[in-house]
């Protein structure tokens, strides 16, 4: 059985609220996206050791659309 994250792969949706001005938070995707140009296209095998999050969570970017904060989300994987 594999484990995804479930944002990554369209599975669910996730909002959170902004600790700064209470806006919303909107997901930009996983944190190893943004290491290099290439890591978006390498294998989740590679990259799951390269975010310092235990195996079964992935480092998610939400970004507050009304003031442009942006916080660091771990996000638990499930198994498929």
């Amino acid at each position: 059985m594999d484990m995804v994250c479930p944002l990554c792969n369209g599975i669910k949706e996730e909002i959170e609220e902004c600790s700064y001005c209470g806006g919303k938070m909107v997901d930009e995707g996983a944190i190893v996206n943004y290491l290099d140009d290439y890591s978006p296209y390498l294998s989740n095998d590679i990259t799951q050791k390269v975010d310092g999050a235990p195996y079964d969570k992935c480092v998610h970017l939400f970004k507050c659309e009304k003031c442009g904060k942006d916080r660091r989300v771990e996000v638990q994987r499930v198994n498929i």
